[in-house]
């Protein structure tokens, strides 16, 4: 497990985050006992916590390897959490080792260690900031060494605006993005709704309320009106499993039970 003595100063060892929750979820070592214990109560209510975020990081690698196929070779995701196994770069450099790759998160557990495990990868890079800091993300010295603004990009914001409220105006949040991203990107896109399973979801909504990350369920509609600005790639916004599964294993024989929606937008 990480060790308190080698972290950033600011960073909250009292309160549980959803990224290293996210992290004891699939198994990595990047969590506190505070994480733990809230993982722990969420998989009391909900059995299948761990799948759910399994399928969501499987949601991920699919809606990357598709933007590689149309051709696109640079990538920004944002509030990319803890690093583990099958993250972008690793998806994106397998493919096409000049494929650029820019995480950004507010968590500084999760930017302390990307930059661990980016050290000596010239094509990839972290910035510490929050969502809504589109020009101190795009205007950093790591945007400007990887990302041109000119060719198409990759955005992935995925199981990520289920943290910002309405309050946040999240649709404002994501037109600017698309404002900036040049024809021919994509937004890679998943999020908890209540829809088919409430009392679940409901669960992890209130178990979250006292964490750093408090949550909101949104509906297909909701989602659906979020990416208003894009054009889905079928098959739209469906749950993870189905979106264009590798195989017949990856989709749920329930796949609500996922209870995330995922969809891939592009900028025509």
């Amino acid at each position: 497990m990480t060790d308190p003595s080698r972290l950033p100063s600011d960073v909250d060892l009292e309160t549980a985050s959803a990224a290293r929750c996210y992290d004891y979820y699939l198994g990595g070592s990047h969590n506190f006992e505070v994480d733990r214990e809230l993982g722990r109560k969420a998989e009391e209510r909900v059995p299948h916590v761990k799948s759910l975020a399994q399928d969501n990081r499987a949601f991920l690698r699919r809606a990357v390897r598709y933007c590689l196929q149309q051709g696109i070779r640079q990538f920004l995701d944002i509030g990319s959490g803890i690093p583990t196994v099958g993250n972008v770069h690793e998806i994106a450099q397998e493919v096409d080792p000049e494929s650029r790759v820019l995480y950004v998160d507010n968590e500084p557990v999760a930017v302390a260690h990307s930059r661990t495990i980016l050290q000596g990868n010239e094509r990839a890079d972290v910035v510490q900031a929050d969502l809504a800091e589109i020009d101190g993300i795009l205007g950093s010295e790591q945007a400007a060494r990887l990302l041109d603004p000119e060719e198409p990009i990759a955005v992935m914001m995925v199981a990520l605006f289920h943290f910002v409220p309405d309050s946040a105006r999240p649709a404002e949040i994501i037109r600017a993005y698309h404002d900036r991203m040049a024809r021919g990107s994509f937004l890679g896109f998943s999020h908890v709704t209540g829809d088919d399973y409430p009392e679940f979801t409901q669960s992890l909504i209130d178990l979250y309320i006292n964490s750093s990350n408090p949550g909101i369920a949104r509906s297909r509609a909701d989602v659906a009106k979020l990416l208003a600005d894009f054009e889905l790639v079928e098959p739209g916004v469906v749950h993870v499993p189905d979106w264009r599964p590798d195989t017949e294993e990856d989709r749920w024989q329930d796949p609500a039970r996922s209870l995330l929606y995922g969809a891939l937008g592009h900028k025509v």
